[in-house]
């Protein structure tokens, strides 16, 4: 997710208390005792930081806004921005409503409104990461070399696939979440999701190959404890944990160095190895339940929305044209 630096109040026009909206958002999030995720207050305090900078433009109020402000502000930013990136404006302005108890203004028809002229004008589809399937984690996986940053890759990638953990996720697992199982296998534990911000920890799986690459990481590097996944310096000098960002760029340097077409390479995300597992499991005609399991996900929206060009293969229509045995 991209944030923004955080917007000091003083540069707005019009400056004072009803500006500095990423601010009172703080003190809100700070009053509830981390009822918050750092990762939400963060990219909340950062949407906020745009609305209030937009409304100090204008010298219009952001807090409490009238319905009329965030309606032009979702027209305005529809004009620049993906429907998905503004549609988490309009949840992080509500957030900061709903914290002061006025979360009926971004429920009025004229936001209602103006987030339907978005739809209308965009669409709603959303840019899918591309998919790091198991050919492209193969290939990935081969065309890396023999340093220790290298085992760090291949083990990060392994274990990625694996889980099917989000970026955020993966970095802050630790030495100890891993447990070897007797069969040669492993799993994890996740202590704290997107899906699960109150920490009652998740159990993933580790396949056996992917479980032999950790260990090369570990061992290279002679990490006991701590951040599984760590940086690599020059002259693989082993540092802190791994920043979530850090993620799709080692991602994108894998897949460069593999020789994949650059479309290709811009497409991986964070979320690729998350896609890419679901694919499969599309593809290899898993069960619905199974594949839900093993992304942690609560619907099958995304399972469908990942894997909607192998379902529609197996539709109805495709069904037909097979039994019509046509030429």
């Amino acid at each position: 997710m991209y944030l923004e630096p955080p917007f000091d109040a003083s540069e707005a026009p019009g400056r004072g208390e009803d500006f500095a909206l990423a601010e009172r958002f703080g003190h809100i999030a700070g009053g509830a005792g981390e009822a918050f995720s750092r990762n939400t207050e963060r990219a909340v305090r950062s949407d906020l930081a745009i609305f209030a900078r937009w409304c100090g433009e204008r010298g219009l109020r952001g807090l409490p806004a009238e319905p009329g402000t965030v309606a032009a502000f979702v027209d305005a930013m529809a004009e620049q921005r993906a429907p998905a990136t503004v549609r988490r404006y309009v949840a992080s302005i509500a957030a900061a409503h709903r914290a002061l108890g006025l979360e009926k203004v971004l429920k009025s028809p004229p936001v209602r409104l103006a987030l339907k002229r978005m739809h209308r004008k965009k669409g709603r589809r959303q840019e899918q990461a591309h998919g790091l399937t198991w050919p492209l984690r193969q290939r990935l996986m081969a065309a890396t070399g023999d340093r220790l940053i290298d085992d760090r890759n291949r083990a990060l990638l392994a274990v990625a696939y694996d889980t099917m953990l989000r970026r955020a996720e993966l970095v802050s697992l630790q030495v100890p979440d891993l447990l070897e199982e007797i069969g040669g296998d492993a799993t994890l534990l996740v202590r704290r999701s997107k899906t699960d911000s109150e920490g009652q920890g998740e159990i993933v799986w580790v396949g056996w190959d992917s479980l032999r690459l950790v260990r090369t990481w570990l061992g290279g590097g002679g990490v006991e404890g701590g951040p599984l996944f760590r940086s690599v310096g020059k002259g693989g000098r082993v540092g802190d944990r791994l920043h979530p960002c850090q993620v799709p760029r080692i991602f994108k340097a894998m897949a460069r160095a593999a020789g994949l077409p650059e479309a290709v390479v811009e497409g991986l995300s964070g979320h690729s190895t998350r896609v890419g597992a679901a694919q499969d499991m599309v593809a290899a005609g898993l069960e619905l339940p199974a594949i839900l399991q093993a992304g942690r996900w609560k619907s099958t929206a995304m399972v469908n929305r990942y894997g909607q060009r192998l379902l529609a293969q197996r539709g109805a229509a495709a069904q037909l044209a097979r039994l019509q045995d046509r030429e």
